[in-house]
């Protein structure tokens, strides 16, 4: 799970390095920072379980 978190953290910050450089596209920013956030509440979600 925590392979999955990462790889969407470095996907996001990918997204928005490119949002920023080519600023016609705006888009990729917004997606970013949704899957920025995304990645965020799933990590909290499922550190905040008990392990098994």
């Amino acid at each position: 799970m925590r392979s999955l978190i990462t790889t969407l953290v470095v996907a996001a910050v990918i997204l928005i390095l490119l949002g920023l450089f080519l600023k016609a596209l705006k888009w990729l920013l917004i997606l970013g920072l949704i899957a920025l956030v995304a990645s965020f509440v799933l990590g909290a979600v499922k550190g905040r379980r008990p392990s098994r």
